[in-house]
């Protein structure tokens, strides 16, 4: 990833979203683009003109934690979004580049997921590619898939990749647009933190080529930490859920996460849930389906 054009397409976004009255500021004249002007960030922030459109143009590498705290603050950005600025900002330790290991998950993360009761359980790396399943989480998510397919990199379903690319996938989620919104802030956020990495690099490209959809996401610059919440399924089997979803960070170095989602006790949607594991006659035939197999 070129990060100081990420850095400038970010700010230049985030300016774009920002009126002069909103700021406390008069604007004068016509205006071709939408938003604050360079000078009037610049003014807001404290820092020079000059200086701030080098930042923007990608010329400065070394701006402070105090300088990015400004321009944070008069760009109004969340904690996730100011986050973002100083990744973005900071330089690139020069690292050769090697040929990444296979990831895998650990057999205590598996042995942890499979003892859940009544939760949907993925462990995932930070491309949010699948490392492994529960059973639950294997029919929730991808009855259509292999139960074996997240062991091995050739077979391994990708949960951005299947949400853009795969039509099953997409009539999974009866909020597809809220649910796409979702996973590129989070993929963007990701991708500032881990510029040198090539795989999602080419993740991000393969779906910028083959999906407008994400083309036209990934151009506005969404940032979001997105670690809890609720998701709304239409799932094909036992059909309408409404679910609670936790991302836990893994305490190494590996990047890796567990995405669950659990149903409140007592409501159709933890029915709904039992009724998937318990291994219902559908669930079979949907499974085996080759018209579901991998985009």
């Amino acid at each position: 990833m070129d990060k100081p054009a990420e850095l400038g397409d970010f700010l230049r976004t985030r300016r774009a979203r920002l009126q002069p009255a909103a700021v406390g500021l008069t604007s004068y004249g016509a205006r071709r683009v939408p938003g604050l002007r360079r000078e009037e960030l610049a003014q807001l922030a404290g820092v020079s003109v000059a200086y701030y459109t080098r930042l923007e143009q990608g010329q400065s590498q070394n701006a402070s934690d105090d300088v990015l705290d400004a321009i944070a603050r008069a760009l109004q950005l969340s904690e996730d979004e100011t986050m973002h600025l100083r990744n973005l900002a900071r330089p690139t330790r020069r690292k050769r580049r090697t040929a990444p290991r296979p990831e895998a998950a650990r057999p205590g993360t598996k042995q942890l997921i499979e003892a859940m009761d009544g939760i949907a359980a993925v462990a995932m790396d930070r491309r949010s590619d699948v490392l492994a399943w529960n059973e639950l989480g294997h029919q929730l998510l991808a009855g259509h898939y292999d139960a074996d397919s997240p062991y091995s990199a050739e077979t391994r379903p990708n949960l951005t990749r299947m949400l853009f690319l795969d039509p099953h996938t997409r009539e999974l989620y009866s909020r597809w647009d809220e649910e796409a919104k979702r996973s590129v802030a989070s993929l963007r956020l990701v991708a500032g933190r881990h510029p040198d990495d090539l795989h999602l690099a080419e993740l991000i490209g393969e779906l910028s080529m083959k999906s407008t959809e994400f083309a036209g996401l990934w151009s506005r610059h969404p940032v979001l930490n997105c670690t809890f919440g609720t998701k709304h399924f239409q799932h094909p089997v036992v059909g309408q859920l409404e679910l609670s979803f936790e991302v836990a960070q893994l305490p190494d170095d590996s990047a890796h996460r567990i995405l669950m989602y659990s149903a409140t006790p007592g409501t159709a949607s933890e029915a709904a849930l039992r009724l998937l594991l318990s291994g219902v006659d559908d669930l079979a035939g949907y499974s085996a389906d080759p018209a579901h197999r991998e985009v």
